[in-house]
Order: structure tokens, then sequence, then C-alpha cells
């Protein structure tokens, strides 16, 4: 009999493992964040992103590249699940505010580990792979960084604000 009762526990705390996140669930470190979320949030709920943001420290060469971003719009699309948003969101977060560039025009939008977003962003920006970081003038797409950059995030980002008008 208490090798029944025994099994019967295994079998419980084995099966309760294997239930998904609660969807919104943002407040929670161990889930994973959906939608919209803060800089401030987080840095504070997701240890490995305050890592990388501490960590990452960026030159004055990156910092002065970025400059042209002033004034235009960033969308973020990535997943506190991913490793490489772990790598590269912390990063822009932190250019960003060594660069003295207003975060007003900043979305940051987590999508779930099928990589959608509860307000349909996914389909809207065709997300494909984590991190996406949209780089937008008006609204109209100047250009995307999509899951590393090809040279350096400021590298980059710098050869897609140069593209605007």
């Amino acid at each position: 009999m208490k090798y029944l009762i025994l099994a019967l526990a295994l079998l419980i705390t084995a099966c309760t493992s294997l239930l998904p996140h609660p969807v919104g669930a943002t407040n929670m470190a161990s889930a994973d964040a959906e939608g919209i979320i803060s800089k401030e949030g987080l840095l504070a709920q997701y240890p490995a992103f305050a890592a990388e943001y501490s960590r990452y420290q960026p030159d004055a060469a990156e910092v002065q590249q970025i400059q042209n971003l002033q004034g235009l719009q960033l969308v973020v699309l990535f997943g506190t699940w991913c490793h490489d948003s772990e790598r590269e969101v912390p990063r822009l977060l932190k250019l960003l505010q060594q660069a003295n560039i207003a975060t007003d025009n900043l979305q940051l939008q987590a999508v779930n580990r099928q990589k959608q977003h509860p307000q349909q962003l996914h389909s809207y920006y065709n997300l494909k792979y984590t991190p996406t970081i949209i780089v937008l003038q008006n609204g109209k797409e100047l250009g995307r960084i999509i899951e590393r950059p090809q040279q350096s995030l400021a590298d980059d980002l710098a050869k897609i604000a140069e593209g605007r008008k």
C-alpha cells in the first residue's frame, strides 16, 4: 500500500511539472513573459537579462554609432526563455541608456515559446526568430536585426538608422 501511495505521489509531481506556465504571467521569474513588458520589469523579473545588462559595457564608439536612433521607434520581439534574447536585449537597453536615447518609442514585446504574441504582433511583423529588433520611422520599417547582429549591435543599428529620410 505504501508503495502505491509513493508511486501516486511521484506521478502527480511529475505531471504537474509538465503543465504550461500561465498565460500572461509576467510577474514570476520562472514564467515566460507574454506581451508588453517594461525595461524595469524585465530586468527585475529575469535574472539572466539583468546579469547581461550589468555585464555589458559598450565603448564610446558604440555609443556614438547609435546616436542616429534618436527619434526612431524600436519594436523588440523577444522571448524571456530565449538565450539570444538574454544576450541581445540587455545590450540594446544598455546602449540606449548610455547614449541617452529616449526610450519613449521603445516597445519590448515578449512572445511565448511558439513565438506567438497575444496581440498577434508575431503575424503583423512576420516573426520567425527571436529576438527581432525592428527599427521604424513614422510606422514604416527601416530595417531589422534578426536573432543576432551581422557585425555588432551598434554597427547594425547605425546602418539601419542611416536609411532614414
